[in-house]
């Protein structure tokens, strides 16, 4: 059995540390009367882990919640950027916070810039503190709209140079500073590998999601039921996924997020009731569920504006999705052996799935109660 404990430390226990993604969060600035105006968006979930400790954690907020954080996020708010001119830190000259719907922390920050040329560099400079594996997508844009600089950063890499943005003449009429217009404008959407590791992060790092394949492949008793599960689960998140960023179907994040919990609770009960054996029909159930999993796949790129954004949108979503497979494939290619390998004692079907399933409810049930009452 110790093989077993092992595998419940390796896959279990860290689950307990978190249920949700690193996340994703969004940074637009434009220019306006010779400032930089910066608007960033933050799930309540990642916001909340940069305020104080006592502060309670909700992962939804409403409107009670967000009145409740105000004054810790406006104290917040100053730091969360650095813009520094020729070497030279300026000062935000004003910040706001607001709760849009769609359950998303609004910051907006004023960042005067001088009339003079010099070089720009914008740093996030609170994204270190944020889990790792989160990434922030931030957009510059000039008083004509067109992008001059655009990154995807991570608590590795939080500056961004936007030089070519600089205001450096002035208008004739006003006499306000305005920004040159850039040479080249880049593509206002990460690049295809940037999308295809953002998938392979998105899974690996969703505990939920691979909490609810393990239960599903820990009962598999051949290569071809596991190859039905996984193509099932393949088939229909990438379905829901497709359409939710697409926004042909929207379901609030409110209602997916204890559905997804629902379905871990749903599937670990079955294999209780089952005592380790291979529930029939299980490859349609695993396809209803993955649906209910595509809506939560589809959050990053909506929290990206991918429907709205230029550059297309097939490569993005095409990329984001084979790397949800990479990452999901090279974890059954781990998990598979291990199992079919165990499966073969009699004393682990017959104790040992059943105490990794007893796991599995109790998480599954402790994050739907975290989603819906706590």
């Amino acid at each position: 059995m110790r093989m077993l404990r092992a595998v419940l430390a390796a896959l279990i226990l860290p689950l307990v540390l978190r249920a949700h993604d690193p996340g994703i969060s969004t940074a637009q600035g434009e220019w306006s009367g010779g400032a930089l105006v910066l608007t960033t968006g933050f799930a309540p979930v990642d916001i909340q882990t940069l305020l104080p400790a006592s502060f309670p954690r909700h992962d939804v907020w409403g409107q009670a919640e967000f009145e409740a954080a105000r004054p810790l996020l406006l104290a917040l708010a100053p730091s969360l950027w650095e813009l520094v001119v020729s070497g030279t830190r300026v000062p935000v000259r004003e910040v706001n916070v607001e709760l849009l719907p769609g359950d998303n922390v609004s910051f907006r920050h004023v960042l005067p810039v001088p009339g003079a040329s010099g070089d720009l560099i914008l740093r996030a400079a609170r994204v270190p503190d944020l889990p790792d594996g989160h990434r922030q997508f931030v957009i510059i844009s000039d008083q004509a709209g067109s992008t001059v600089a655009k990154k995807l950063v991570s608590r590795r890499d939080f500056t961004l140079p936007v030089a070519s943005a600089v205001p450096v003449a002035s208008s004739a009429s006003t006499g306000a500073a305005v920004p040159p217009r850039a040479q080249s404008e880049p593509d206002d959407l990460p690049s295809a590998f940037e999308f295809l590791r953002l998938g392979v992060e998105h899974i690996w790092t969703g505990y939920d999601h691979l909490l609810f394949l393990f239960a599903l492949l820990v009962v598999c008793t051949s290569f071809r039921s596991s190859v039905a599960i996984i193509t099932c689960f393949t088939l229909a998140h990438s379905l829901t996924l497709a359409l939710a960023t697409l926004d042909v179907v929207h379901v609030p994040s409110r209602w997916v997020e204890p559905l997804i919990a629902a379905s871990i609770v749903f599937v670990g009960a079955e294999n209780l009731i089952r005592r380790g054996a291979e529930p029939p029909g299980r490859w349609a159930l695993t396809f209803v569920f993955g649906l209910v999993h595509g809506f939560g796949f589809a959050g990053i790129l909506r929290d990206l504006g991918l429907g709205s954004a230029k550059g297309g949108i097939l490569m993005p979503l095409f990329s984001f999705n084979l790397g949800v497979e990479i990452g999901q494939i090279a974890i059954a290619a781990i998990v598979l052996p291990i199992v079919w390998r165990l499966r073969k004692k009699a004393d682990f079907v017959a104790r040992g799935v059943p105490a990794l399933s007893a796991v599995v409810t109790l998480m599954g049930l402790y994050w739907l109660l975290a989603r819906t009452v706590l």
